[in-house]
């Protein structure tokens, strides 16, 4: 017997058209170089149709796609839109990647035209002739003093639009499981690998973030996505607000934390969301700052020490809340929210549960398994293991199955890399990469939770730990620092404060000092940059037991 529901597509058009008929009168700001440019939804709408009928004027097939090469805009935002509304593919491209692996995911993807920030033309144009299947080059100005090349292939957004005539009636994608857009892994191990999201994997992953339990995105909020709308779709903010309605404030090219403390300032924003180093950089600018109006903090890319998050608690009054995912998962997987079984803890306890990654939101399902004997773990306050992942907005292959299998298992899960401890109730704590584990005399370390722990020392703004070879052990850790400026500190000093705090057999061997811990292009600490710099590495006094 089969239900008698109406058969409707889970698509994006329902988002813009809810948008555009209910929410016409909110606005989205955009921070330039020239200063904040303010437009209502009804008169983004009207660009969105207008550009929708311009990807037809260029000549982008039917399920061609769209590359974008953008800050966070409202112009990008309208991209967002018209490319899967019209069955076309939105494609992000990654601004931070090295110029090789651009090329490589431009011409992996076909990317048929790419939209482009002027102020980023530097970064993009002396690739364009390795670019095989771009065939138009549309410059957004924002602002910036950089000059367009004169060139056939490139033409301004602006004047696009202004030939454009807007789209009429309703867009319809009749198939939910059409690609909707594209976002490509960071590559930290090879090439980037495609991830395709779909309009269904969308639209219900856009509605989680209206769920109470994880962003409870409302129309009376206000929201700063500092998380770059080229990284698995802003974490689902930009869809997910204009579902609810909430009014955006997004930051354009302008990322620094004085700039970002400002627009959350002055916009009354509720929530944001962003990976640690930008808490990390915004925490000493935030003190006398009238941020009331924030009730949520978004944290994700890695663990959030838990200094940092109680540094904002005690700063301006909510800590940091974590959220846990990865490009292949849409990005949202688990949330850190307080439930009822927290409500007797105390404050100190309860920022344990804070330095969790949480429980998993509806629809996905999580287990965790034993990275040696593959068998998945029950779900207690001992359970530990790889993370794996199912559910309606997790890949279940890449693009053209570059990877092959490796990252899939036989019965449909998808092996995240990430290794974790659970609880009973299911919420997951991060304790490192599969690869960045450290095992030591037989017995497992984990790296997140060491620089977590030396984080916590007050001269210390960030710390990374990787594995150096032991005769002895076969592996110890090496402890990588990066000192406060204006401060002091001795690897004797941070061992002597770890002390207390670890085990002993977990003490790093050895403590080097650096300027700065190396990034991936989505902020996450590039381990492998560590390793290649240490990799004979020799310990030059005696080794922990």
């Amino acid at each position: 017997m089969l239900g008698l529901m109406q058969d409707r597509p889970l698509a994006l058009p329902h988002v813009f058209h809810r948008a555009e008929q209910y929410f016409g009168h909110k606005t989205i700001v955009t921070a330039e170089a020239g200063g904040e440019t303010s437009t209502t939804i009804a008169e983004w709408a009207v660009r969105v149709r207008r550009l929708a009928t311009a990807l037809d004027t260029l000549g982008v097939n039917a399920d061609g796609r769209v590359g974008t090469f953008c800050w966070n805009t409202g112009r990008h935002l309208e991209l967002y839109m018209a490319a899967p509304c019209t069955g076309r593919v939105l494609h992000t491209l990654n601004i931070r990647l090295f110029p090789e692996q651009l090329v490589y995911i431009a011409n992996h993807a076909e990317d048929e035209v790419v939209f482009v920030d002027r102020s980023l033309l530097p970064l993009l144009w002396p690739l364009v002739d390795k670019l095989d299947t771009v065939r138009a080059y549309i410059v957004i100005d924002d602002g910036a003093d950089v000059a367009v090349p004169d060139d056939p292939r490139v033409h301004d957004y602006e004047e696009l639009l202004a030939a454009a005539s807007p789209f009429e009636g309703q867009f319809v994608v009749e198939d939910e499981n059409t690609a909707a857009a594209m976002c490509y892994t960071s590559g930290t191990t090879g090439n980037p690998k495609g991830v395709v999201y779909s309009h269904r994997s969308a639209v219900l992953h856009s509605l989680i973030t209206l769920t109470a339990d994880a962003f409870s995105l409302a129309e009376r909020d206000v929201v700063l996505p500092v998380v770059p709308m080229f990284h698995a779709n802003a974490w689902g903010l930009p869809y997910g607000c204009l579902l609810a309605g909430a009014d955006l404030v997004l930051p354009g090219p302008n990322m620094t934390p004085q700039a970002i403390v400002g627009l959350l300032e002055k916009h009354n924003v509720t929530v944001t969301g962003g990976v640690p180093t930008i808490w990390m950089g915004m925490l000493p600018l935030a003190d006398g700052r009238d941020l009331s109006a924030l009730r949520l903090i978004l944290c994700g890319g890695s663990a959030v020490p838990r200094s940092l998050s109680e540094s904002y608690r005690t700063t301006i009054g909510i800590p940091i809340t974590q959220a846990w995912g990865m490009t292949e998962t849409s990005p949202i997987a688990t949330m850190s929210t307080a439930r009822s079984q927290h409500a007797a803890l105390t404050e100190d306890q309860r920022a344990d549960v804070r330095a969790r990654q949480g429980q998993p939101v509806p629809f996905v399902d999580i287990r965790l398994v034993d990275p040696e004997s593959g068998e998945s773990q029950p779900w207690d306050d001992a359970a530990t293991g790889e993370i794996q992942a199912a559910g309606p907005w997790i890949a279940k292959e890449y693009y053209r199955g570059e990877g092959g299998g490796a990252q899939f298992t036989e019965d449909g899960w998808l092996r995240t890399g990430d290794v974790g401890t659970g609880d009973r109730y299911g919420f997951v704590r991060l304790v490192d990469r599969t690869k960045d584990l450290i095992k030591s005399g037989g017995e497992w370390i984990g790296s997140v939770e060491l620089e977590n722990e030396i984080m916590a020392h007050p001269k210390v703004a960030e710390a990374a730990v990787i594995a150096i070879p032991s005769e002895k052990w076969v592996e110890r850790p090496l402890a990588c620092v990066v000192v406060k400026p204006g401060e002091t500190l001795t690897g004797e000093e941070v061992i002597e404060f770890l002390t207390p705090r670890v085990a002993k057999w977990w003490l790093p061997d050895a403590v080097e000092f650096i300027d700065e811990v190396p990034k991936t292009s989505v902020g996450k600490f590039s381990k492998k940059t560590l390793r290649e710099k240490f990799g004979g590495y020799q310990v030059a006094g005696p080794e922990r037991t």
